[in-house]
């Protein structure tokens, strides 16, 4: 009887030290780093099954079902956001992209955007959109244009290269973008969306311009 007890507990023990072994490889094991590059234009196909996983088998649009496109992998990426995405663009007026966004501050993710000035009104921009929903965007200021493209996803994520957020650039034009988890690429991007935010503040601009030049009397 003891026999066959210490025979229970050696298994017992050998099988926690083997599960105690294996816990502590995948801890030593270092992680994967996300780098994946995409390239535009995409492949003309439904998302709808991004934004509702059981619509693949509902959908009765024309476009290809199923497949895994550039645009597809790059919805992905933007919905992985659980606290905070920050967007800096020159142009938005993709509703797929737009559409992805508005999901995230649904689900009560931070979300701040940065937009040219210039381009923020143009006909067919998501701007308004955006804006008309609760999110807080902001315009650039100055002379040149606000020319960047990239978003950063939960403060570990970037997303950056030419592809501006339009039907044009998804669809028509060669772009690329670039998604790393790479911290020595996230973080200049996270310090440049910082120094743009505090620059593109209305309430600072409005104040320096409300500042009234000195007057001096000139003496005879």
């Amino acid at each position: 009887m003891w026999t066959v007890k210490k025979v229970g507990l050696g298994v017992v023990a050998l099988s926690l030290s083997l599960e105690l072994i294996v816990l502590l490889v995948r801890r030593l094991r270092p992680q994967r780093t996300l780098n994946e590059v995409l390239f535009f234009p995409t492949e003309m196909a439904c998302v709808e099954h991004i934004f509702t996983p059981r619509s693949s088998d509902t959908c009765l649009c024309s476009l290809a079902h199923g497949v895994e496109t550039s645009l597809s992998c790059l919805l992905r990426h933007i919905l992985s956001a659980s606290s905070s995405l920050d967007l800096c663009i020159f142009a938005f007026s993709n509703m797929d992209l737009s559409r992805a966004v508005l999901m995230l501050h649904r689900r009560g993710v931070t979300i701040r955007v940065i937009v040219d000035k210039d381009y923020a009104t143009v006909t067919g921009t998501q701007i308004g959109v955006l804006r008309k929903a609760g999110i807080c965007v902001r315009c650039s200021v100055g002379c040149v244009y606000m020319h960047h493209k990239f978003a950063v996803v939960d403060g570990r994520l970037l997303i950056t290269g030419s592809l501006n957020w339009t039907l044009t650039a998804v669809q028509g034009n060669m772009e690329n973008v670039l998604v790393t988890e790479e911290p020595d690429l996230v973080q200049p991007f996270i310090k440049e969306f910082h120094k743009l935010w505090a620059l593109s503040d209305p309430a600072q601009h409005h104040s320096s311009s409300d500042r009234k030049p000195a007057h001096f009397t000139a003496k005879a």
